[in-house]
């Protein structure tokens, strides 16, 4: 499964050239509160695919290798769809600080997912902090969670 913390926590991010300078912010803001980033590219500003990004990070955590990540792109609409094509993925696009504590503490959402072309980087640091210091509240948003499984299920019948 997931690796030995130790005193860091493997965060894995990724982006296309609409998120890419960004990502490159948050890597650093990452380090700086004691996380480590796995960065999954891309790694320059010509035109890449968002899903040649998205893809291979949402595998890694629908395969349980890594617990969280973090992805980008112009909107965040393109890569929060890809991401959630996957089984196990809860990956929330969020805009302000509200939606990210939310979508942790009600939807325990892995992937937390920011438009490059949205969010400053002040309010991006801010939202991946409070993503990342919110707790699953469990409860009735369990029971909900529990039905969004029931349908991984379905799906994985067909």
């Amino acid at each position: 499964m997931v690796e030995d913390k130790k005193d860091t926590e493997k965060i894995a991010i990724a982006s296309d050239h609409a998120g890419r300078e960004l990502k490159e912010d948050l890597k650093e803001f990452l380090r700086g509160i004691g996380k480590d980033p796995l960065d999954m590219g891309t790694d320059g500003d010509e035109s890449v695919d968002y899903p040649d990004f998205g893809i291979p990070v949402a595998e890694k955590v629908c395969q349980g290798k890594i617990e969280k990540a973090i992805l980008l792109c112009g909107t965040g609409v393109g890569m929060s769809i890809v991401a959630n094509k996957f089984q196990h993925i809860r990956a929330a696009l969020v805009n302000d600080v509200y939606s990210a504590r939310m979508a942790k503490e009600h939807n325990d959402a892995n992937v937390l997912v920011i438009g490059g072309r949205i969010a400053g980087k002040g309010l991006a640091r801010e939202m991946v902090k409070t993503w990342l210091e919110a707790e699953f509240a469990a409860g009735r948003h369990q029971r909900r969670l529990d039905k969004i499984r029931e349908i991984e299920k379905k799906m994985e019948k067909r």
